[in-house]
């Protein structure tokens, strides 16, 4: 590990404990910075709501006012999770709703994107809609740094993810196997500078409004990584952070989709170290087949991504009004 990581590490890193709400509350009246909350959702009736409910309760009542605006965007649902998003208090809106005229693409990153136009706050803080055991330290772990540090400019959270429930528990810190197939050996190859990044993948993260909008973004699931590598690019490697924030449980994916997300995982880093002429890639997996036999299935690799929202028409409105 290079000596600059070390040192970062030491002094970048730190515990959602350091900060007490206390604190948090008092910086955010001090400076007098707005913190929104973003849920990307899709079919997540299960856990969107109990979410929303201890955001609400633990982080925007009046006696604890740290987030100003939690907004769950419902990238197309077929299930309940709207309306269970809105009966527990967020405003749910719909991905094709924001920015209309721009046809929209399936993908996380493209909510992620389209987000910024819906919401309004100095710090966007992103929290993954199928968390199970969700604690308010997710939130208020990683916006702290924000909140009380004007240098840190884009925070991650750490955490430990448990995989599957064995004979003696949940088998600890084995969840993350694209993070640590795909994306930790590509960070420490060709971004040593993220190698002390504990879970570059997280879907929980926090940044300042004048950064996000000045990246841009992948539209699948190489918008974790996108978002980082260029974050370091922009503001440098002491601008970022991370918290840890305890436990992540979470809905686990197949072998095949962790197929798809490597894949586009993979693009977007060589995307980022060759701009050249680029040819879409395609990821052939295999299904068994009900006659025998082994049936080839191909999908084509997430590679669009989302100009910097600051160049958006419209959210240059938005911003100016």
């Amino acid at each position: 590990m290079l000596e600059e990581v070390e040192r970062w590490l030491a002094g970048r890193s730190w515990s959602a404990a350091d900060r007490p709400l206390d604190q948090l509350l008092a910086a955010k009246s001090r400076t007098g910075q707005t913190v929104s909350v973003v849920l990307p959702a899709l079919d997540e009736e299960a856990t969107v709501g109990t979410i929303v409910e201890i955001i609400r309760r633990d982080l925007m009542s009046a006696a604890a006012p740290l987030v100003d605006e939690l907004v769950v965007v419902d990238s197309g649902s077929t299930d309940r999770t709207a309306e269970v998003a809105a009966a527990a208090g967020a405003r749910v809106v719909h991905r094709d709703a924001i920015l209309p005229r721009l046809a929209t693409v399936p993908g996380k990153g493209e909510v992620l994107w389209r987000s910024l136009l819906a919401t309004g706050g100095d710090i966007v803080c992103f929290v993954d809609a199928d968390l199970r055991e969700f604690s308010a330290a997710f939130v208020s772990g990683i916006v702290g740094p924000l909140l009380t540090d004007p240098e840190v400019q884009f925070v991650k959270a750490m955490y430990d993810r448990p995989l599957g429930e064995g004979a003696g528990g949940p088998k600890a810190g084995q969840g993350g196997r694209v993070t640590e197939l795909v994306a930790r050996p590509l960070l420490n190859l060709h971004w040593p500078q993220l190698a002390g990044f504990v879970q570059p993948l997280g879907g929980e993260y926090a940044a300042r409004r004048s950064l996000l909008e000045r990246l841009p973004f992948p539209v699948g699931y190489g918008v974790e990584l996108g978002l980082l590598v260029d974050a370091l690019h922009t503001v440098g490697l002491d601008a970022l952070a991370q918290v840890d924030v305890g436990v992540r449980k979470h809905r686990h994916q197949d072998g095949q989709a962790l197929g798809r997300m490597a894949a586009a995982i993979y693009r977007t880093a060589q995307l980022r170290l060759a701009r050249g002429h680029l040819v879409r890639p395609r990821l052939t997996q295999f299904d068994r087949g009900e006659e025998g036999g082994f049936v080839p299935r191909t999908t084509d690799v997430d590679t669009e991504e989302r100009p910097p929202m600051r160049g958006i028409p419209e959210y240059a409105e938005r911003r100016a009004a």
